[in-house]
């Protein structure tokens, strides 16, 4: 197989672009790096289509190991013809390889291997040449044989029979059209074990669809509930056509003495040996499709939910609510630098409302906090009517706003968070984790577990080592797309970075610690187990505010540095220039870019990067999001009516629709058909995590906690 004209096929990009982007993947370096600084070799593809060609590539190569190993097995064997050799190689999936394999593969005694010992092979290859006249039953007696357990001439049939079945389960070609008749016109049908209990699978009690219909969201919700021993699945086949068609490929001529026979062995063949290993593939097959589906919504939920903007410039106090143990408050300043940390309890059971607030107040005039970012835990509801009440009684202008709790329990309590703050409790680390995940999101998310962060679904029953991957893409794709400061950025940051190991991570900040910070980029090549090439793909995402080069600042690469000296000196500017912010626009001035980027020794598209690290230099490309609503008024569930039209924030998308936040505590969902007027086949079409919305209330459910909402209304 041409892998690279493979690969430019699957992803529809020019087979140059997948040459180019497999030689630098092979040549060791990072996606994040190619997708940067390499756009003249790939033609400018994305880090999206780059993990996906990497991925690919990884399969492909393994297919053509695969097919190698196959092949040299059947020539081992002494089976290998040439017209299986042609469609050996001609296989684009594993599970074909699989098939062709099947007849060949070292197999554990089954009964066909038990009945061919007892060498009943003949009897069976008379059956199936279908040309005997004489009854079966005569021809059988002649292999009677009490030695070898065939005591009558029925179980030398039985065991013929044996023989043929699995030999019709093993012919690749009846597999292959048995799967596509199966996922064509077949069905999955679910029903309950028990139809009286409640459960949150009630809709699936009684379900049946078609295999080729069923969404990627119902097929882990049936997984779920089979494993869950509430749900019955099983794949319904067009059973009849299927024994049809294997009927005509087997039966060639009508012979009474076979005929009948043979009928019987197909249906054997079919129940005990093809319907289970293709029902077995198939639901394997359905549930790889839907946890890539779900892991790609999941991927893109968490890129928006990283990318939200940081609040800056805010003295922020974070508060984990809790009621029995008392709320967690820490207090952090404009660089994230804890200041202060206390424990109140103004809900039950001790309801000190009256001294949570004076603290509450000593706090606020104290360090001049401007904004509380309250965590939508336990106690959150009650904790919000506090802070609101306390808001009208002082005369500071203070906002809250909500946030997202998952994943603080998780960092509270891990080696990094005690390293981090080793002398807090994990309601002080998680108070903190708090206000800083409002400050720099992305900084803070980093620290935690992807899986935890609260934006996927079904992420607990997916491939976990494939899930890790991909979210571990998505966080190394957005940390080098903002890049970090390399004086400041924390050692969980720092490892996201292109090129830049957990050890090496360690090594750059234990240096920092004892040098003190670092003056330039090429400061880094002195950092233990940092080369050349972990240099090469780390250095332009590494950013040093107040250095000696005002390009170590910038996006521009070091080794792009003489190339902008030159530009700037083109131009009439200088590096100072830069450091001034007094570029914006430069590249009006350029009339022949294709000239220029010659004259410079740079491709055009690196130029074009230059130009625009150069107008605005370290560009954080999160100013582009929306920005979170903050908030001064509290809102119940029980204060919505239908009609009433609000603002809220995108807080997760699945496959049948978006939550909603809307101040209330309980995310309302705007079904899928209720996003937009025309059709879509996925929310993320139309919204994404973090975007800011207006709502308007469709049906609330006090009792349930549900709430419908409706983006389709006259605004």
């Amino acid at each position: 197989m041409d892998i690279t004209a493979k690969l430019a096929e699957e992803l529809q990009i020019r087979k140059k672009q997948a040459e180019a982007a497999v030689k630098l993947i092979d040549e060791g370096n990072t996606i994040p790096f190619i997708a940067r600084y390499r756009k003249e070799a790939t033609g400018a593809l994305n880090d999206e289509v780059l993990r996906s060609l990497a991925e690919r590539l990884t399969y492909l190569r393994n297919l053509e190991e695969k097919k190698e190993q196959v092949l040299s097995s059947i020539e081992e064997q002494g089976k290998l013809t040439a017209e299986l050799k042609t469609q050996i190689l001609a296989a684009e999936t594993m599970v074909v390889v699989d098939d062709l394999y099947r007849p060949y593969r070292p197999k554990r005694r089954t009964r066909a291997i038990i009945a061919r010992e007892k060498g009943l092979q003949p009897l069976a290859d008379l059956i199936w040449l279908q040309m005997s006249k004489t009854p079966l039953a005569a021809e059988a007696e002649k292999y009677i044989d009490p030695e070898k357990e065939v005591n009558t001439a029925e179980d030398a049939i039985a065991g013929a029979k044996d023989i043929l079945a699995e030999q019709i389960s093993d012919e690749a070609a009846y597999r292959i059209r048995i799967r596509e008749m199966t996922v064509k016109e077949g069905k999955i049908v679910s029903s309950a074990k028990d139809k009286e209990a409640e459960s949150v699978y009630e809709m699936y009690y009684e379900f049946e669809e078609g295999i080729a219909k069923l969404a990627g969201h119902r097929i882990l919700a049936l997984n779920r509930g089979e494993n869950e021993k509430i749900l019955t699945v099983k794949v319904q086949a067009p059973e009849d056509r299927i024994l049809s068609y294997l009927e005509r490929k087997v039966i060639k001529r009508d012979n009474p003495v076979t005929s009948g026979v043979l009928k019987e062995v197909i249906a054997d063949s079919y129940s005990r040996l093809i319907a289970p290993a293709i029902e077995r593939e198939i639901r394997s097959s359905l549930t790889e499709r839907a946890e890539d589906g779900a892991i790609r919504v999941f991927g893109k939920n968490l890129e928006q939910l990283l990318m939200q903007p940081p609040i800056a410039n805010q003295v922020v106090l974070g508060w984990d609510p809790a009621f029995r143990t008392g709320c967690k408050l820490a207090v952090v300043d404009e660089t994230g630098k804890v200041l202060d940390t206390t424990v109140i309890y103004p809900t039950a059971p001790q309801n000190k409302v009256a001294e949570a607030k004076a603290v509450l107040k000593k706090l606020i005039a104290k360090y001049r906090i401007t904004l509380i970012s309250l965590g939508n835990g336990t106690a959150s509801r009650e904790s919000e009517q506090i802070i609101v009440e306390l808001l009208k009684e002082i005369p500071q202008k203070v906002q809250y706003i909500i946030v997202n709790e998952a994943g603080a329990s998780v960092y509270s309590a891990s080696k990094l968070a005690t390293e981090e703050f080793p002398n807090f409790d994990v309601g002080q680390r998680s108070a903190a984790s708090m206000a800083r995940r409002l400050q720099d999101p992305l900084a803070e998310l980093v620290k935690i577990d992807p899986k935890s962060i609260g934006v996927g679904q079904y992420q607990h029953d997916m491939n976990q080592k494939k899930l890790s991957e991909a979210l571990q893409g998505v966080v190394e794709g957005c940390v080098n797309k903002v890049g970090v400061d390399l004086n400041t950025a924390s050692v969980s940051l720092l490892s996201y970075i292109s090129g830049v190991s957990k050890v090496i991570a360690k090594n750059i900040v234990a240096y920092r610690e004892e040098n003190g910070r670092f003056a330039a980029r090429s400061e880094l090549l002195k950092v233990a187990k940092l080369g050349p090439k972990a240099y090469e793909q780390c250095a332009g995402f590494l950013r040093i505010a107040d250095g000696k080069n005002p390009l170590d600042a910038t996006g521009v690469h070091p080794e792009s540095y003489e190339a902008a000296k030159k530009l700037l000196e083109k131009l009439g500017f200088s590096t100072e220039d830069v450091k001034n912010r007094k570029l914006s626009g430069i590249g009006k001035k350029i009339s022949d870019y294709p000239k220029l980027a010659e004259e410079l020794g740079v491709g055009e598209l690196t130029l074009k990067d230059i130009v625009k690290e150069l107008e605005k230099p370290a560009r954080d490309p999160r100013e582009d999001m929306p920005k979170p609503i903050l908030r001064s008024d509290v809102l119940e569930i029980k204060d919505l009516k239908p009609g009433m039209i609000l603002k809220g924030t995108v807080r997760n998308v699945i496959d049948f629709g978006a939550f909603v936040d809307i101040g209330v505590h309980q995310d309302g969902l705007v079904h899928i058909s209720q996003i937009c007027d025309r059709y879509i086949k996925h929310p993320l079409e139309a919204v994404s995590v973090g975007d800011i919305v207006d709502v308007q209330v469709m049906s609330v459910d006090v009792k349930k906690q549900r709430i419908q909402l409706t983006m389709k209304f006259q605004k």
